[in-house]
């Protein structure tokens, strides 16, 4: 379970912004910056710029948003942490951060993310699937105490047995406010396909809806209607010299 720290390295130097609003923050990207507000611990509001690579930096480390580092602005110097931040869709870059300040004597709550650790009994020997329900639990605790994630051994899970957020391991100065009763991971069974059986597929042909019969139908229909027409055609009627001559043989 690593810890956040402070370092020389999470230093962030902000500038202040004497305007806000969309072209104001434009601008600000277009000179290589990030638009930013810090704010917190019953001080002024301010509207500043940072470094994207430095907030990068922060976001990527081994406790990333929950990492509590340096801000300078001008002569304040104060502990912060990012609470929100917003990246551009198409090519991931960073448009705008929220900084809040932190009082290193005032517990905070944070959400911090559960990393299963060993392979399960239950994949190993039973041939499960081993299956995480919950990614994150929600804790308070003083901001030097804020873990970078929880790691958890699972090799003893097997099926029918659950990890629960109550059997999560932590120390003293950390508070569970997640309900210590939720599934944290489980094993589940693999879902094979059955193949059908021949049964199975005579039955499935047997209740098939039948082919219709609009070609064939027309094709009777144009048949009888050719005979009604052989039979409505009279016979050719003799001529009557001809008819005459047979009477005289």
């Amino acid at each position: 379970m690593a810890t956040a720290t402070t370092t020389a390295s999470n230093l962030v130097e902000a500038q202040p912004r004497p305007e806000r609003g969309k072209n104001e923050a434009r601008r600000v990207r277009r000179g290589g910056r990030v638009p930013a507000v810090l704010y917190g611990a019953k001080k002024e509001t301010l509207a500043i710029s940072v470094d994207p690579k430095q907030i990068s930096r922060i976001l990527t480390s081994e406790s990333g948003h929950n990492s509590i580092f340096d801000v300078q602005v001008g002569e304040e110097r104060t502990k912060a942490m990012i609470v929100d931040w917003q990246y551009e869709p198409i090519k991931g870059a960073l448009l705008h951060i929220d900084l809040k300040r932190i009082a290193m004597d005032e517990r905070l709550k944070v959400s911090v993310p559960i990393m299963l650790k060993g392979e399960a009994a239950g994949v190993k020997q039973q041939g499960g699937i081993l299956e995480q329900v919950l990614r994150e639990v929600e804790l308070e605790c003083l901001p030097g105490d804020i873990p970078g994630h929880i790691d958890v051994d699972v090799s003893e899970l097997v099926f029918g047995k659950l990890l629960r957020v109550s059997d999560l391991p932590h120390s003293a100065s950390l508070k569970f406010l997640t309900d210590p009763n939720q599934t944290v991971a489980h094993i589940i069974s693999v879902k094979e396909e059955v193949a059908p059986t021949p049964e199975a597929v005579a039955a499935e042909a047997a209740t098939a809806p039948a082919e219709p019969e609009v070609i064939k139908k027309g094709k009777q229909e144009a048949e009888e209607g050719e005979g009604e027409t052989a039979e409505a055609k009279p016979e050719k009627a003799e001529k009557p010299e001809k008819a005459e001559k047979k009477e005289k043989k």
